[in-house]
């Protein structure tokens, strides 16, 4: 199984600072989508570490390239806009994306929660890392998860 480094760093992190007591709603991470031209589009969920009502719950899965196996990519323009969507309350206080292409993984700059399409034709993989850190506890995550996508840019 092959790992990505932000899927590490996310477990590595909720194992190191802990969860907090109060959690968060549901039972496993909220669904994350895309927006590209006005379309959403579904992501996929990855590794995760969930706190509700006093219990936790951690799910491993294979790295961003390996989870999408299979999976067709999102058709894009050059340089097009991709935000991040997420119908949940409260929203992640941390947020990282790394993008995957020709098997070297780069750091993606994020600003109000989207992002432009490369520029160069091909297909791309990404991965979405999230976390709710707890605002009233140093260095306690009440969650986080990983979502991954594919893009091709035409």
């Amino acid at each position: 199984m092959k790992w990505n480094l932000l899927s590490i760093i996310v477990l590595l992190g909720t194992m190191i600072m802990g969860c907090s007591n109060d959690g968060l709603s549901g039972e496993e991470p909220p669904k994350a989508t895309i927006q590209i031209a006005n379309k959403s589009y579904p992501t996929t969920l990855g590794s995760y570490c969930w706190h509700s009502k006093g219990e936790g719950i951690c799910a491993d899965t294979a790295g961003t390239v390996d989870l999408l196996e299979g999976k067709k990519p999102i058709e894009v323009k050059a340089g097009e806009q991709i935000s991040f969507k997420m119908d949940y309350e409260p929203k992640p206080n941390e947020i990282h994306v790394s993008q995957i292409y020709n098997n070297k993984e780069t750091e993606v700059q994020v600003e109000n929660n989207r992002f432009s399409a490369p520029m160069e034709k091909g297909i791309y993989y990404y991965s979405y890392g999230t976390g709710w850190m707890d605002e009233k506890q140093e260095n306690v995550s009440n969650g986080d998860a990983v979502y991954a996508f594919v893009i091709e840019v035409k």
